[in-house]
């Protein structure tokens, strides 16, 4: 009989798509999976990254025994560059492509030198403390991705996340079936799954029909071929790469990011380029137009990017032509479609012939890297765990998973579908599954180099000025008497504007010295700097919302004189 339990701990991911990291702890040890960022929602205003919140691991620093990463996209690895200091330096675990990505970012924060890093190819077997882990291959939009078995004293656990059932993968590593169904004949406990794409039916398609499609644009694009993609996504790059060759273009590889992922990749061997195909950017104008295609950054209309900066003309090296053919090859991540909306219309006014979404001419130039409806099916008739954790979705997503494993000829039932919060501490083990704690989770907002000091009053506080403005109220106070001295004065920032608004703020300046108006003015009283502060914050604001209707940030200064 099991003495041991096995608890799982989502700190980002469930219930959102990004910020992926799960903690799997038994009585002695901790081993976390993955280490991502999620990028800012419209209403973050300011931030750049949004870290998981590891307050359940501060207190559990000791047990951390390593990190092992699944693949190399920023949404499973961009975190630790913030977080690894805080969780004292663990091991971190990954396939080549993966530590080759992670050890860019980590020397970028100066942080290479104190950590250890782990290589391991995909259908390795390694130990970690009293944990066994396989690993085996999945087809996903970067090469050199796995899955995660995990035999743990409490029982078999299996991570699967980003994958997809692709027979024709770009790097030739097909998620290893064989391996799924030798793991479900081993009874698994717990399955932790990415189920995103639960709602689009059948299967996702292979990534072989947008190199079909690239093909076709070679064939017929009478100028540059300028792609935008992610910069992780090395199998479009190679995608790109193999068309260029075949019609005789040189590559020209534009964005920090895809120049240092590419680099990284081509030092691997997991890109592939005869000699001479790719070029420098500032060697591109030597050739003409229809011999140069460009892969570059910009694919959610980021606005430091590539695309985006060549879209507003702002590119040193690349000007948009009449006869250039743009390809957006990626699918906008929600909150981002203002964004790429407005790349491809500035785009189309330069004259470019842009490929995006559902324009493709009946190609695609753009498919997704997780499992469609039939194939997350298809893997819990292979697997058939226990208990199920669906993750890395929206809430409806999990939902929606639910119901499609319920509707498997009573395979599985609500018991054993499990929806995770982030921060819920669940405990495993045969027949039970249950939740035992609630760790504290939040926001952890990264805004320029400091993590962690803009905190969710902060993003509050701009949601506010982004919304209704900024007033301030300057008031000269006599310390002797606590009467007004000079003022009020009043600066308005993205409220009204101050030079046609002379009615609003003289009847405000009026509120505010009726405010301040003390009777018996002779009788000296002590200045309470902080009363008359609330005072003034208390009334503009009743003033200004019942003659305008809004709410601006009311910000008193008060001066002793």
């Amino acid at each position: 009989m099991t003495k041991q339990r096995l608890r799982a701990v989502s700190l980002g991911g469930a219930g959102e798509v990004g910020r992926n990291m799960w903690v799997v702890e038994t009585d002695d040890q901790i081993v976390i999976l993955d280490c991502g960022v999620m990028f800012p929602e419209a209403d973050m205003l300011g931030v750049d990254l949004v870290l998981p919140d590891i307050t359940y691991l501060r207190d559990r620093v000791s047990k951390v025994k390593a990190i092992v990463l699944t693949h190399g996209h920023e949404d499973h690895i961009g975190g630790l560059p913030y977080l690894l200091a805080e969780l004292g330096f663990p091991p971190v675990h990954g396939t080549p492509l993966t530590l080759g990505i992670v050890s860019g970012k980590l020397k970028e924060h100066r942080l290479l030198e104190r950590t250890t890093l782990v290589r391991f190819a995909a259908g390795d077997r390694f130990t970690i403390g009293s944990y066994t882990i396989e690993s085996f291959p999945v087809a996903h939009s970067i090469p050199d991705t796995v899955g995660l078995a995990l035999t743990t004293p409490a029982g078999l656990a299996i991570y699967l996340t980003d994958w997809k059932f692709d027979h024709t993968p770009v790097d030739g590593r097909p998620t290893d079936i064989g391996k799924l169904a030798e793991l479900g004949q081993r009874g698994p406990l717990l399955l932790i799954t990415d189920c995103v794409r639960v709602e689009s039916p059948g299967y996702t398609p292979s990534e072989q029909t947008v190199g079909a499609t690239f093909d076709t644009i070679f064939a017929t694009a009478p100028g540059r071929i300028i792609t935008a993609t992610f910069a992780s996504n090395i199998s479009r790059v190679q995608q790109m790469i193999d068309s260029a060759e075949a019609y005789g273009r040189k590559i020209v590889l534009v964005g920090r990011s895809m120049e240092n992922n590419s680099r990284i990749a081509l030092e691997l061997g997991y890109l592939r380029a005869a000699p001479g195909t790719i070029i420098r950017p500032s060697e591109a104008a030597g050739y003409p137009d229809d011999q140069i295609a460009i892969v570059c950054t910009g694919s959610q209309g980021e606005p430091m990017s590539a695309l985006t900066r060549m879209a507003n003309r702002d590119h040193q090296h690349v000007k948009i032509k009449a006869d250039d053919t743009v390809i957006v090859s990626a699918t906008p991540i929600p909150g981002n479609e203002v964004s790429v909306n407005r790349v491809i219309n500035n785009l189309f006014r330069l004259g470019a012939d842009v490929i995006y979404g559902q324009n493709a001419g009946g190609g695609q130039v753009h498919v997704s890297g997780h499992a469609a409806k039939e194939e997350l099916k298809m893997l819990l008739a292979l697997l058939r765990p226990q208990y199920v954790l669906p993750f890395h979705g929206d809430y409806r997503h999990m939902m929606l998973y639910r119901k499609l494993a319920l509707g498997m000829g009573g395979l599985f039932t609500a018991e054993r579908i499990l929806l995770p919060e982030n921060g819920a501490v669940m405990e495993f083990a045969p027949g039970v599954a249950r939740v035992v704690d609630k760790a504290t989770v939040g926001y952890v907002y990264v805004d320029g180099t400091t993590v962690g000091d803009v905190g969710n009053a902060v993003v509050r506080d701009r949601q506010m000025l982004a919304r209704d403005g900024i007033l301030m109220v300057v008031v000269s106070v006599d310390r002797t008497t606590g009467n007004l001295a000079a003022g009020p004065d009043v600066v308005s920032r993205g409220f009204v504007y101050l030079r046609q608004s002379d009615e609003l703020i003289d009847s405000t300046k009026a509120v505010v010295r009726e405010a301040l108006l003390h009777r018996g003015a002779d009788r000296p009283m002590e200045l309470d700097s902080g009363f008359i502060s609330r005072k003034i914050r208390d009334t503009v604001g009743a003033h200004l919302f019942s003659k305008t209707k809004r709410r601006p940030m009311v910000i008193p200064v008060v001066m002793e004189v």
